[in-house]
């Protein structure tokens, strides 16, 4: 018998049934939830106007050309690749009295709308250069202080229960939230517009200040009222890069993972293209009171539509609920190929039908990924739950990019004139684009998700392997029927197996193979090819910039400063392991050792 077995058999063994009763005790009140929920509101009402109004205010009342404002956008979305992870791994380690997460909220806050409210009143007297670089500064400042606080605040909820349909409830009502902050953002400018007659510069005043203000505050209740977990504050940090290693280890995070960034294509591809496909393809009198109608149906229904999806998820399970929900974005999308010039109605109740799906995913996919983060405490002992939502966080920012960028590139192509008739290549490409093409990734998307493993059994078990570790006893892994031995008790010490999940497999089966020189040299030269693509991506971008103009949206410009700031990314990623490296290089871990640890995170 091995001494994992002997372990096993001379324990008392925590019945599935007993972790789970434990875990229903971490019923949260309404208060609770509604105080967490609540924050939500102002953050999602700052998102409508930053995306869907500034680039029109900019261009049309500020006058910065759009390819300014595309490179400005794509720059911020490049720094997401540094500040996401890094703020995730910063809160993760945190030591404070207040908690991991509170500091960062009531910081992070008051700062993101201090610089919302800067983005949306720019001086009056700015033209030109002056006017670019305020846009370019306090664009990137918001996203740089909505990263502070949004990402401790999503982990916070990822660890206030660890009750499985308890998670659902949770998310339900944060969700229920954001999609009423996004109503009332949508709706503020044409209302205060066409109802009260105030310029749009006197909008954006207000705007920025109701949510500006209301943001800090309702983030100040929350993080005043609402205490976090001692337990988790208490448990050790781990290094940064392996915690990225480790999480895509995980097998049901990266299913998660590829399935929601997938999926995000379906919401990116649909917001810019919904303009044109209103306008061109079913055109009402009224393009733009339609889009509204649209945009008020989807997220009407999504919002309607949360707690019969709660109730069925209680019910199924989070994943059938889930893949149900496919089944609206799916048919809803590509039932809208089908539409000509005058079916108004059919679009808005096709758009109903594809926002009922959408409500599920809201709060569904937060809550399986908290699943997913006891799995990995289950191996790992430790809490990581802002790390882990730096990923969900960042991917689909990423995604977005291409996704608005390709179809807009697309059109001009096949021959796209504004505010004219379109040609029949224009429409069909407009109708593809518009309806079969989120349904095309919102199918992958659902084949992908159907092999999530994590059902509510499954998590049960999950969180009794993880009482035995505490106790210092061997564990069954449910997924792969493996025992596990806590993380302090395996072949390789917890320490020496972190400090080797600075290598990949590769560079470590290298070392063995091939001598003790190979991991700087693996390392070295993959910096060196990240920072090579980064260059030369800057510099291709600083002598494109003269080519920008008013009618140039700097489509191709924006994904290469993409790709140049993801490739930097990498390349501080590769610089951070150097050290290691030298370190591993010298002998500080035997080639035994190394083996050991291959065998064990095989």
């Amino acid at each position: 018998m091995s001494s994992i077995d002997a372990t096993v058999a001379s324990s008392t063994v925590v019945t599935p049934r007993a972790v789970v009763e434990a875990a229903t005790h971490q019923k949260l009140s309404w208060r609770t939830k509604l105080i967490y929920g609540a924050p939500s509101f102002a953050g999602a009402g700052m998102v409508i106007p930053i995306f869907i109004h500034m680039p029109k205010f900019y261009a049309d009342v500020v006058l910065v050309p759009l390819g300014y404002l595309a490179i400005a956008i794509a720059v911020a979305r490049s720094l997401d690749a540094i500040s996401d992870p890094a703020m995730g791994w910063v809160s993760d380690r945190t030591r404070t009295a207040m908690g991991r997460r509170r500091p960062y909220m009531l910081i992070g806050a008051p700062l993101c709308g201090i610089a919302f409210f800067a983005l949306l009143n720019p001086p009056a007297h700015l033209i030109g250069d002056r006017a670019v670089l305020w846009f370019q500064v306090t664009f990137v400042l918001y996203f740089i202080f909505h990263t502070i606080y949004l990402l401790p605040h999503a982990a916070l909820g990822a660890e206030m229960t660890s009750d499985y349909h308890e998670r659902s409830s949770l998310f339900a009502v944060r969700e229920s939230f954001t999609i009423l902050g996004t109503i009332v953002a949508a709706a503020a400018p044409g209302v205060m517009q066409g109802v009260f007659k105030v310029s749009e510069r006197e909008v954006f005043f207000e705007l920025g200040i109701f949510f500006g203000v209301l943001l800090a505050v309702l983030y100040w209740i929350l993080s005043l009222t609402i205490k976090e977990r001692a337990d988790f504050v208490a448990r050790e940090s781990n290094p940064l890069v392996p915690g990225i290693r480790r999480a895509l280890r995980n097998r049901p995070f990266r299913i998660l993972l590829a399935s929601y960034v997938i999926g995000s294509v379906t919401g990116a591809i649909p917001a810019t293209m919904m303009p044109f496909y209103t306008a061109y393809v079913i055109m009402p009198k009224s393009p733009q009171l339609w889009i509204s109608f649209l945009l008020l149906g989807y997220f009407a229904s999504g919002f309607l539509s949360l707690p019969l999806w709660v109730i069925m998820a209680r019910r199924t399970g989070k994943l059938r609920a889930w893949l149900v929900s496919f089944v609206c974005g799916i048919t809803g999308g590509a039932g809208m190929f089908f539409l000509h010039k005058g079916q108004e109605v059919a679009v808005l109740l096709l758009i109903i039908w594809a926002g009922v799906g959408f409500g599920a995913g809201l709060f569904l996919s937060p809550s399986m990924q908290a699943d997913v983060i006891d799995y990995d405490e289950f191996y790992t002992g430790k809490r990581r739950e802002a790390q882990f939502g730096a990923f969900w966080s960042m991917l689909p920012k990423w995604v977005a990019i291409p996704s608005a960028a390709i179809p807009i590139a697309i059109l001009a192509s096949m021959g796209y004139v504004p505010n004219a008739v379109q040609n029949p290549r224009v429409i069909l490409a407009i109708r593809v684009i518009f309806a079969l093409g989120p349904a095309t990734f919102a199918t992958l998307s659902f084949l992908i998700a159907r092999s999530y493993p994590l059902t509510e059994s499954i998590h049960s078990r999950i969180l009794e392997g993880i009482e035995q570790h505490k106790r210092g006893v061997a564990a069954l892994d449910p997924l792969t029927g493996q025992m596990v031995a806590p993380p302090r008790q395996r072949e390789v010490d917890e320490d020496t197996g972190w400090f080797l999940d600075y290598f990949s497999t590769k560079e470590l089966l290298h070392y063995v193979d091939r001598g003790p020189h190979m991991p700087v040299r693996d390392v070295a030269t993959r910096a060196a090819l990240s920072i090579s693509i980064g260059v030369v991506a800057g510099l291709w971008t600083i002598q494109r910039l003269h080519t920008i103009r008013h009618d140039d949206p700097g489509t191709i410009i924006s994904m290469v400063v993409v790709a140049g700031g993801f490739a930097f990314a990498v390349f501080l990623f590769h610089l951070m392991r150097l050290g290691p490296a030298r370190r591993l290089a010298s002998g500080a871990v035997s080639p035994d050792v190394v083996r050991a640890h291959l065998k064990e995170s095989e």
